[in-house]
């Protein structure tokens, strides 16, 4: 039975535990930034020297978005709501398989190190330059989000200080950044992952000892009505349904995994287009684990906690701290493993934030400087590369400020990637899938569609929808013991969810779109970001004169993409090995223009696209 006094405290050995995790993270940043002779240009920095293989780069997009905001938001999320977010499993793979078979065969068959180059390619440099400065916002916003949830709960369980937490986050993440580059972050995420799942099982484990078996946890969940997969409602306004998980859903991590920088620079580092296909279908299964992981947590803090709830009794003061919270009174007879949760937490942090700097160095070095000063040598580059790093470390510590003043964790993380990311899938959709849109119509498209996505997002905030659309489920009180004075028990100054604190006064001044189109699902702003950014710019398009335009197939996605046979299943299984490497050579229809574009990289060298250069005209479009 949980009380306000029985919580336990951070001993030496979670301290040892959690100075470890962030010690072997250090060394290893350390170790790249010296090993095969250090980043001596800035492709290796940004794209460790296109050498990656399929497993480590799997495990490392697990990590980044599967991060502190999945450890914290997740199970709170399935403790209040339900689990219903377990049908997310259908939405990634459907992302899995639309940004592999859509996304990645253009990207990698151009040999790009900045998905934004695309869009110069295909349409001019302002569209890129659009693009890019939408991306540094959306990525510095969420990183704000991600370094502030894990010193949230640090500040829970061991009393450190919320912003020394923050600091400190920021300071080890920009470390190893700059230190080691990608091939830093790829390898930190591997061993990061490693620890998020420690980190969850030992939470798992001990509250299926606790509650006598997995049966009782169930039982449980099944009588709160936690176990309520699959509500089939299609009002949009509902947060949470089958319909807003798997379509607005979709459109969220999609906008994510096939076309964010973040993720896109990592699998087209693998030195092949067979290891980058593999290394999304790997990490589906990381995808899985971890979902699954979080899942089972909420649930069983549940089961613990079914007839005490925390926040309710106000033992904490958000429901991001829920997590925390069990792990802390759950482990406390187990010295250092309250520390591998928090260190678990930390590590979602460290790889998202880690990713995040670095695919923002990797933009602002080829869209912002190497366009305008072409003079630069690769060793100036490099070192760029790593002020930019470090320059970026520093921003995302002081957004996180901003963070501090936003509700739930996931729902805002969620929220501005589907605000700022939805308009981006729209705009590389249209470049991809539509051959006669032109730069006319992409912008157009984009502007409006960011436009919009920004107006309902930011009305939702401003006017939050009501309870009722987001069904949360009952918490009792009952069996609290509130007797108990002695407490070490700090509460923190973070702020409920913005839904939670409505008064009945805020509720009566709300104006007619309150109800119904500021409470669309927030899983919703992807999908009108996207839908409207690619109507708007076909029409705009069609109407300019879109369908004059002569564009290079090798930008368009087209049928050589889809011969699976040829790609992932030798044609004669008792040919020699040279000749199954020539089927695993992806060869672009113009392979005179692009030589070198989307093969194997067997020296593990990068072309640059000179195109831009030689040209004045937009790049693919003859008149």
């Amino acid at each position: 039975m949980a009380t306000a006094g029985d919580i336990g405290t951070f001993s030496v050995w979670d301290y040892v535990v959690f100075a470890l995790m962030l010690l072997i993270s250090a060394v290893i940043g350390i170790y790249y930034a010296f090993a095969g002779g250090g980043q001596k240009t800035s492709k290796d920095f940004l794209m460790g020297g296109r050498s990656m293989s399929a497993v480590p780069v799997a495990l490392s997009l697990t990590a980044s978005f599967m991060s502190a905001v999945t450890v914290l938001g997740t199970p709170a999320e399935v403790y209040r709501f339900g689990a219903m977010f377990s049908v997310f499993a259908i939405t990634y793979t459907m992302v899995v398989l639309i940004s592999s078979e859509v996304f990645l065969p253009v990207f990698y068959r151009l040999g790009i190190t900045s998905t934004y180059e695309y869009l110069e390619l295909r349409f001019n440099k302002f569209v890129r330059l659009v693009g890019t400065i939408l991306f540094i916002i959306q990525t510095i916003l969420y990183t704000g989000i991600v370094i502030y949830a894990p010193a949230l709960a640090l500040n829970q369980v061991t009393g450190f200080d919320l912003w020394g937490a923050v600091v400190a986050t920021g300071v080890v993440c920009t470390f190893y950044c700059t230190m080691g580059g990608l091939k830093a972050v790829v390898w930190t995420d591997v061993f990061q992952v490693g620890i998020m799942v420690a980190g969850f099982s030992s939470v798992i484990i001990r509250a299926v000892v606790v509650q006598g078996g997995i049966a009782p946890i169930l039982n449980d969940s099944f009588y709160g009505d936690r176990l309520n997969f699959w509500d089939f409602n299609p009002n949009p306004l509902q947060r949470h349904s089958f319909w807003t998980i798997i379509i607005g859903g979709t459109f969220t991590w999609t906008g994510i995994y096939g076309v964010n920088q973040s993720q896109v620079q990592r699998y087209i580092a693998c030195k092949s287009r067979f290891h980058a296909k593999m290394s999304l279908y790997v990490n589906l299964v990381g995808l899985w684990a971890i979902l699954s992981c979080a899942v089972l947590s909420g649930l069983a803090m549940y089961s613990i906690y079914k007839d005490c709830d925390p926040w309710t009794a106000k033992f904490v003061s958000a429901p991001d701290q829920l997590m925390p919270y069990l792990a802390l009174d759950i482990l406390r007879d187990y010295p250092g493993l309250p520390g591998l949760f928090v260190a678990c937490a930390y590590s979602g942090t460290l790889s998202t934030v880690s990713s995040s700097i670095n695919a923002l160095a990797a933009v602002t070095v080829e869209d912002l400087v190497k366009p305008y000063f072409k003079s630069l040598s690769e060793t100036k580059l490099s070192w760029i590369s790593k002020g930019t790093s470090f320059l970026y470390g520093a921003v995302c510590i002081a957004m996180a400020g901003l963070a501090s003043l936003m509700g739930g964790l996931l729902q805002a993380a969620l929220s501005i990637f589907g605000m700022v990311g939805g308009p981006l899938l729209g705009l590389f959709s249209l470049g991809i899938l539509f051959p006669f849109v032109n730069s006319l119509g992409a912008l157009v498209g984009l502007l409006v569609g960011f436009a919009v996505s920004l107006w309902v997002g930011i009305g939702s905030q401003i006017y939050p929808p009501l309870p009722i659309s987001s069904l949360p489920k009952y918490l009792s009180v009952e069996g609290c013991n509130f007797s108990t004075t002695a407490t070490n028990w700090t509460l923190t100054t973070a702020h409920p969810t913005i839904t939670d604190t409505m008064t009945e006064a805020q509720v009566g001044d709300r104006p007619a779109l309150a109800d119904n189109w500021y409470s669309l699902s927030y899983l919703y702003f992807s999908t009108i970001g996207t839908v409207i950014a690619v109507i708007v710019g076909i029409i705009v398009s069609l109407l300019s004169g879109g369908l004059k335009q002569n564009v290079n197939r090798d930008f368009l996605l087209n049928s050589q993409d889809f011969d699976y046979l040829k790609v992932l299943i030798p044609s004669s299984w008792g040919k020699e090995q040279d000749e199954k490497v020539k089927v695993l050579n992806w060869k672009t229809r113009d392979s005179d223009s692009y030589p070198d574009k989307g093969a194997d990289n067997p020296a593990f060298t990068h072309m640059e696209m000179t195109s831009a250069e030689k040209n004045e005209k937009p790049i693919g479009i003859n008149p």
